[in-house]
């Protein structure tokens, strides 16, 4: 047995030896053929090794991977001997540079524009897969612009054996539009609805401004997705959808689409059911499910549903939470049981916060409206909230917060990035109004000093009637505390139709943020005013008022705003109260409150505001309220349709409004999507209120409705309102146009 296992063992020795005599070990690499590439980076790709036997698979791998490289037009391998083993020879020939890029045929689009949506450049390498790819690009771009019928060849022309020039030829052909979408096999929900659904519609008279009305490839391929959530949400789950069909009219000037639907059976909601949960019981998470047993299945209902169960975990800690539903459908009575099966992962910290973008504003500046620190347990909730105090700051185009989970590490780390947007202003302008005849302003702005989040404003105004004049200032972050700063000076003057007033004042105000949601402030102000040149004409409480007289004044207010956006709000709401005590000084004496309340709901792309105001003034100590103190109710802040301080008391003999001491107010509003794209809004809303004199009269209303638009454009929000006097008085004009250039509220 012993002499069969040695000889068994030599045998098996010899053939070891003989086989890594056959694979000769390779002692060198060599690259040849390279003009451009770095060598270090063609060795990277080649798995053979110096000191190894030579691989005739690893050998093919390496030819394979330096083709994947996309640089080389053919790749050899040869071996030569080398000291005592051999050297391995990669001999490369790269694929030429392409050193001219220009478009032949574009007649309606420049090559700037066309450039903007292609990678290849002038010294890209000429890669039949890049070229290519970016002849599709240039193709879907015409497609957007509507020329459905373009076509694109690219066109290479070798110059040198290292150089090539490319040009793309182009046959634009003339502009396409959808004359008629069709929609067939739908037989429970009407083609209007479906297609209200759909991003690309039937070409009209206005879509030059939206581009509507011209097929696009992509979006139609995002429409027929949409088209199938429709269904989702109607409890359509077997929905099929077809690729739609194009036809061309003769002319090749318009075309037709028709989409095939063939829809199924409608599913009810069988079950209901959670798995997977150890963190939370079931009746804590089914507090989050609204999906009940015997109702139609709705996709919509479902995903917000499970966003509302990752909510609950993603708010303590557990990030990387996920629920994964799983629909059991029953055919045969046509029902579907749900079961949400949820994965709750690990608990994560925060990690880094990185700021990216913020060439201007300084990093502390958008740090210090983080709710969440590095090293805090992660939570959904505080990073929502920061993403929208970061958004509200107004100082950037858009925001984004990319979460970056390590699982190794147990963090998430949080990249911010921003882009700046100009946040300084010069407006100068004019205008010309019955009241006010000839009027210029110069308005200029910086809402971001040196990147430190201040706010700076000199404003001046010059009319033939009146003149306004102010230098204020804000800090937000005073000395770098939570405190913010607010002080001013201003000067003004008014020829009112039965008296003239001017005054002149300054304040400061300091604030903190008492909670999320909360903030107090409290603000000194005096100011000087005088009333003079009383016409005869004027009534007692106008002439009683003649002369000058000083104020000085303190306000506290606390203020709860939830909304999620300052500018153009969708959900949330404002409220607030204040309290002005002036008697601190000066001649007039008087308390002056208001509290101010608005909500807003969002419905889809749409949004419902209501808001209701109430506020009271007196004058103490026997001393009148001042006219400028007055409650004046009418016009685009208050009551659209009504001009100012019409919808209050007014002068008996002139008929001028002389303001009241109370005041109610009411607005509701209407909020949709116009161009979404230009953030340009259509408003429809209605409007109750009054200021009063006497108690008894509190309650009664003045009514107006109408309709706007509202931009936020480029230069801040601009709103264009008409009201309508539903109960129009003697003297009184049946509407009012409204125009106004700020915030919008």
């Amino acid at each position: 047995m012993r002499k069969l296992a040695l000889i068994i063992y030599l045998c098996l020795f010899s053939i070891s030896v003989v086989h890594a005599q056959s694979s000769p070990i390779v002692n060198k690499i060599e690259i040849k053929g390279l003009k451009r590439i770095e060598e270090g980076a063609v060795k990277a790709k080649i798995g053979q090794k110096t000191g190894t036997a030579l691989s005739q698979d690893k050998t093919n791998e390496d030819i394979k991977s330096l083709f994947r490289m996309g640089y080389f037009e053919d790749v050899k391998v040869d071996l030569e001997a080398f000291e005592g083993g051999i050297k391995l020879i990669y001999t490369v020939t790269e694929k030429p540079t392409i050193i001219k890029l220009d478009f032949q045929g574009n007649k309606e689009i420049e090559d700037s524009k066309i450039r903007e949506k292609i990678a290849v450049t002038s010294g890209s390498i000429a890669d039949t897969v890049l070229i290519q790819d970016n002849a599709a690009k240039i193709k879907n771009f015409y497609e957007e612009e509507g020329y459905f019928l373009a076509n694109i060849v690219p066109v290479t022309k070798r110059l040198t054996a290292d150089e090539i020039s490319l040009t793309y030829q182009i046959e634009e052909g003339s502009k396409v539009k959808i004359s008629k979408i069709n929609i067939v096999g739908n037989q429970n929900l009407s083609a209007s609805k479906i297609k209200k659904a759909m991003d690309t519609s039937e070409w009209w008279l206005l879509s030059f401004i939206n581009s509507t009305g011209y097929y696009k490839k992509a979006a139609m391929d995002g429409d027929i997705e949409k088209i199938r959530n429709l269904y989702f949400n109607e409890g359509y789950l077997k929905v099929v959808v077809g690729d739609p069909q194009i036809t061309l009219a003769p002319d090749r000037k318009s075309l037709s689409v028709t989409i095939g639907i063939s829809e199924g059976d409608a599913f009810n909601i069988s079950s209901v059911d959670i798995t997977g949960n150890t963190v939370y019981d079931r009746e804590t998470l089914f507090k989050a499910v609204t999906l009940k047993p015997g109702s139609t299945f709705k996709k919509m209902v479902l995903e917000k549903n499970i966003q509302a169960i990752m909510g609950i975990y993603s708010e303590s800690g557990y990030a990387m939470a996920s629920v994964v539903p799983d629909l059991v459908p029953d055919e045969k009575n046509r029902t579907v049981a749900v079961i949400l099966a949820i994965n709750e992962g690990i608990k994560y910290r925060v990690g880094r916060i990185e700021v990216s973008g913020n060439t201007k504003t300084r990093d502390k500046v958008i740090r210090r409206e983080f709710r969440l620190d590095e090293g805090d347990l992660f939570d959904s909730n505080k990073l929502k909230r920061s993403y929208e105090r970061i958004n509200n700051l107004n100082y950037f185009e858009s925001v984004d917060i990319i979460p970056k989970p390590k699982a190794e590490q147990k963090v998430v780390d949080l990249e911010v990035k921003v882009k700046e947007r100009p946040t300084g202003m010069l407006s100068v302008g004019g205008g010309y109004s019955s009241v006010d005849k000839l009027i210029g302003t110069v308005d200029l702005t910086q809402g971001n000093l040196f990147g430190k989040g201040q706010f700076i404003k000199v404003k001046g105004e010059l009319g033939g009637k009146s003149s306004f004049y102010e230098l204020s200032f804000r800090d937000p972050w005073f000395m770098d505390r939570p405190i913010s700063l607010s002080t001013g000076i201003y000067r003004n003057s008014r020829e009112y139709t039965e008296y003239t007033k001017k005054g002149f004042g300054f304040y400061v105000g300091f604030g903190k943020d008492l909670s999320e949601y909360w903030k107090g402030d409290i603000t000194y102000n005096f100011e000087r005013a005088t009333i003079f040149d009383p016409k005869p004409s004027a009534s007692k409480i106008i002439r009683d008022q003649e002369g000058t007289k000083s104020t000085s004044s303190i306000t506290p207010s606390i203020v709860r705003d939830s909304r999620d956006n300052f500018l153009d709000p969708s959900r949330g709401s404002r409220n607030a109260l204040s309290l002005t005590f002036a008697g601190l000084g000066g001649n007039n004496k008087f308390i002056k409150g208001s509290a101010d309340s608005a909500w807003y709901f969002p419905i889809r792309e749409t949004t419902v505001m209501v808001r209701g105001r109430v506020g009271y003034a007196t004058g103490i100590q026997d001393k009148l309220l001042p006219l400028y103190e007055r409650f004046y109710v009418g016009g685009i802040y208050t009551v659209r349709g009504l001009g100012y301080g019409k919808a209050g008391p007014l002068d008996p003999g002139t008929g001028e409004a002389i303001g009241g001491t109370s005041e109610l107010i009411f607005n509701a509003e209407y909020i949709f999507p116009v161009l979404p794209e230009m953030r340009l809004k259509g408003v429809v809303f209605f409007d109750a209120g009054n200021s009063y004199d006497e108690f008894h009269e509190f309650g009664k209303l003045r009514y107006t409705s109408g309709a706007g638009i509202r931009w936020i454009s480029p230069m801040g929000p601009i709103r264009i309102e008409w009201g309508y006097n539903i109960k129009k008085r003697s003297g009184e004009s049946a509407g009012k146009f409204e125009f106004a250039f700020g915030s919008f509220f």
